[in-house]
């Protein structure tokens, strides 16, 4: 009898530490199935945020997830049960996704006692150009206005929805019409990569701005491009000057070759002064630009970041992600292309630049020219700017200085605006077309 106690003790004994540590995996697993239903209701927490879904739509998508928590606890604790819980989380999610891209929009025009005016549109639009189906949007408080084309942000790649905030204050004075160019965006795929060249954004750009002066029945519009899209607004001008009432550029590019190169050695001599030997030996090692190869676009970024930090902006490894995250415009797929799109479509395009020399190319537009360019501005370097203007031959000329860096913000919108409504319309728009 002793010897079955004594038996029966150690088998206790034992059982006890495999109950423990059977009890402990089921903890750690119920925390980890936790931990990836949490990062699963992410997407679905910034839906109402980020995107232009109904509060009804993300409603109930929050109670299905609501409901998938509490079965996770609720239920007793199996694989299956917590396989369920995950793969319902799962579906929840594609289902939000699915929702972000069929609601995308662009915010309505609204006055101050929250009324849309009568005259007013804006819209999220497909369009097909050259036979490619590619995403444009359009906003401003009276239709009869003069339209302003954004060609886009820049990059190449950058798309012209993330910064249409920018273009808020324009929209009394204008029909501002944001293009998503192919390779980018809600555009992302509308053309393959390989096929994208100078001459099909040219011509993209020329198709829509044909489109638009048919839409608004005018005779011609404005077009305004910041960094690489200066590019494409000085070609496309130069080769349909009859279809524009002016060329506005910011952050003008006029030589890439030697504003890299230029850029590159002031890069080093930032990094020099600052006693930052880790980072300015990475420079070295990859060598001045022209870069080419798969890694091309790591190497222009290590030193545009640089410069971005001389100019006090933030890095493009935080902006890129960040930038089209607050666009309605965009559902979650349109928002991770916009990041692919840049990388994808700088990767493409941007050795395809390296002839453009609008010194020698295009030292006479037959448009009036309005060009913005910032005083810190070490992106597109002011010294080429300054010797393009030089040299630049056109009905009108000039060449506005802004507080600030690349392209638009805080620092200088005011005064972009005030250019825009009290000189160049007045200076450009015929008065049978006010």
């Amino acid at each position: 009898m002793g010897t079955l106690a004594r038996a029966s003790g150690r088998l206790a004994a034992t059982a006890r530490p495999q109950r423990l540590a059977r009890g402990l995996l089921v903890v750690l697993a119920r925390l980890l199935a936790l931990l990836v239903l949490l990062l699963l209701f992410v997407p679905v927490v910034l839906l109402p945020l980020t995107t232009a879904v109904s509060w009804p739509a993300w409603l109930l998508l929050a109670l299905a997830d609501a409901a998938l928590l509490v079965g996770l606890f609720w239920f007793h604790w199996s694989r299956r049960a917590a396989g369920t819980v995950l793969g319902g989380a799962l579906i929840v999610v594609l289902l939000g996704t699915a929702a972000s891209q069929v609601w995308a929009a662009t915010p309505p025009i609204v006055d101050g006692r929250g009324h849309r005016p009568p005259k007013s549109i804006a819209s999220l639009e497909k369009v097909s150009l050259n036979g490619s189906e590619q995403w444009i949007t359009l906003r401003g408080t009276d239709v009869n206005n003069p339209v302003l084309l954004n060609l886009g942000m820049g990059g190449p790649g950058g798309g012209g929805f993330a910064t249409r905030s920018l273009f808020e204050p324009l929209e009394s004075h204008y029909v501002v019409v944001s293009w998503d160019e192919p390779g980018t965006g809600k555009s992302y795929g509308a053309v393959p990569f390989s096929a994208l060249t100078p001459e099909r954004y040219i011509e993209d750009a020329h198709a829509l701005a044909q489109l638009l002066r048919a839409r608004f029945h005018q005779d011609k519009i404005y077009v305004y491009g910041v960094s690489w899209t200066s590019i494409l607004g000085v070609w496309l001008v130069q080769r349909y000057p009859d279809l524009f009432y002016a060329y506005i550029g910011n952050g003008q590019m006029v030589n890439t070759t030697e504003d890299d190169r230029l850029g590159y050695q002031l890069a080093l001599d930032y990094l020099r002064q600052r006693g930052d030997t880790a980072a300015l030996q990475a420079l070295e090692r990859n060598g001045p630009p022209p870069y080419t190869g798969s890694d091309l676009v790591g190497k222009y970024l290590a030193y545009f970041d640089v410069l971005n930090d001389y100019m006090g902006s933030p890095r493009y490894a935080v902006v890129v992600p960040i930038v089209p995250f607050m666009a309605p415009e965009y559902g979650l797929v349109d928002k991770v292309n916009h990041t692919r799109g840049l990388i994808n479509t700088f990767q493409a395009v941007y050795p395809q630049l390296q002839g453009v020399d609008f010194e020698t190319q295009a030292a006479r537009l037959e448009v009036p020219v309005y060009i913005f360019a910032g005083r810190n501005d070490v992106n597109a370097m002011s010294s080429l700017v300054e010797r393009y203007f030089r040299v630049l031959q056109a009905p009108h000329k000039e060449l506005i200085w802004l507080d600030g860096g690349h392209g638009l913000g805080d620092e200088n919108l005011g005064q972009f605006v005030d250019i825009m409504v009290n000189k160049v319309l007045p200076q450009t728009l015929p008065a049978a077309a006010r």
